[in-house]
């Protein structure tokens, strides 16, 4: 079966997350987009771990379900809404954590149990893993790659072209920070797939597309996602699909849209050219830093000027979550009833925002929202005018 999964998440143990992640309104909402696995986010904080043993229950081989309620909360209420390829209504979890090293840059972690992630965490040097769902720890990420694999899990860089703790501002070469291939390179909100495959050494890795979801709305959760196909749900099949390069869609931001792709001014956003910045010494005219974006970074590091997709490599689907594209067609808030009551009528007639975005017929669409068809019909043909980020300011859509 094919599943859609989101595996990089927070909780609201991570610094600048919201106090709604929590298990039951992650899963109630996470259904609503239309995913059916998501990752726990900060496995190695003791809270954390605690609440999700309290509010879960394991389904299968090291693959978690949200406990049944007796209430009418939306938790409840919103199995309803299912896949039919899955067991049940509300999404799954398995365990996942974002951990720094050593050298500044971040690490994503798939881990086998809550068992195996309480025995982790008692092998890692840290000064804060009992205090920040995103531990930093004293190791390589060759040495925590090495205890990963020796309890079952699965390690690689996580927004790995980031000019922020990743692992190309750190490195050249991802063999300058591991000693044996990664099980995967996930691309962040910046790159997609026909950026990262300009680079050689990347030709044999399965790259996951996450959300880094700091709230769980919809409009964060699952704004990228991954379709993985797997023989049944359990963390053994699920490392089996990642082994044998079993993710067959990649899903999220076009590029442009991140707030890293184009080399800018953290202060102002300015734009700069990459030979501009550097005549420049990195210092913008306003007084800022200029960090370089994540074209200009693979431009430096690639080898090819276009991508060369190995065999296994599915298509990249660019989408933008439902309710930013009613808030940039109406110019309304996000979290406005306006909005709000749009994005229910389409995730409704849908059943789930996912549906919505990429398969619901245009002409449905329509008859709820005929401005809103036209909107989507471009992000399904890559055709919308963009403004693209820098500087850690997210880039724009121009409509007509």
């Amino acid at each position: 079966m094919i599943i859609r999964s989101d595996l990089h998440i927070h909780s609201l143990y991570s610094m600048a997350t919201s106090k709604k992640m929590v298990i039951k309104t992650i899963a109630s909402q996470a259904k609503l987009k239309g995913l059916d696995l998501v990752g726990t986010g900060d496995a190695f904080h003791p809270q954390w771990l605690q609440i999700i043993e309290d509010s879960t229950e394991p389904s299968d081989k090291g693959i978690y379900s949200v406990k049944e309620c007796n209430d009418n909360s939306q938790t409840c209420l919103i199995k309803s809404v299912e896949n039919p390829e899955t067991e049940a209504g509300l999404c799954k979890f398995i365990l996942t954590v974002e951990v720094e090293d050593k050298d500044r840059v971040h690490q994503f972690v798939v881990l086998p149990s809550i068992e195996s992630a309480y025995e982790v965490r008692e092998s890692l040097p840290s000064k804060n893993i009992d205090k920040e769902g995103r531990p930093r720890v004293e190791m390589s990420g060759a040495e925590l790659m090495d205890l990963i694999k020796d309890h079952g899990g699965l390690i690689g860089p996580s927004h790995a072209f980031t000019p922020w703790t990743s692992i190309y501002k750190e490195f050249d070469s991802i063999y300058d920070c591991y000693n044996h291939t990664p099980d995967f390179l996930e691309l962040g909100l910046s790159a997609d797939t026909d950026m990262a495959d300009r680079i050689e050494e990347l030709q044999d890795i399965p790259y996951l597309s996450n959300s880094d979801a700091h709230s769980p709305w919809p409009h964060r959760l699952g704004r990228e996602f991954n379709e993985i196909e797997i023989k049944k749900m359990t963390f053994n099949a699920f490392k089996d699909a990642i082994k044998a390069k079993k993710v067959v869609g990649n899903y999220g931001f076009d590029p442009r849209l991140g707030k890293y792709h184009e080399t800018g001014c953290v202060r102002c956003y300015k734009i700069f050219s990459i030979e501009e910045a550097r005549k420049l010494k990195m210092r913008c005219p306003c007084g800022g830093i200029i960090k370089i974006g994540v074209k200009d970074r693979i431009s430096n590091i690639a080898k090819w000027d276009e991508p060369h997709h190995p065999d296994f490599r599915p298509q990249y689907t660019h989408i933008l979550s439902l309710a930013e594209i009613i808030s940039l067609v109406y110019g309304k808030g996000i979290t406005t009833v306006f909005v709000q009551k749009i994005w229910k009528e389409l995730v409704q007639e849908s059943g789930s925002e996912i549906g919505c975005l990429i398969y619901a017929p245009l002409n449905e669409i329509k008859k709820i929202d005929s401005k809103l068809a036209d909107v989507i019909k471009s992000f399904r043909e890559d055709t919308l005018k963009i403004q693209p980020g820098a500087g850690g300011y997210y880039g724009k859509i121009i409509l007509d």
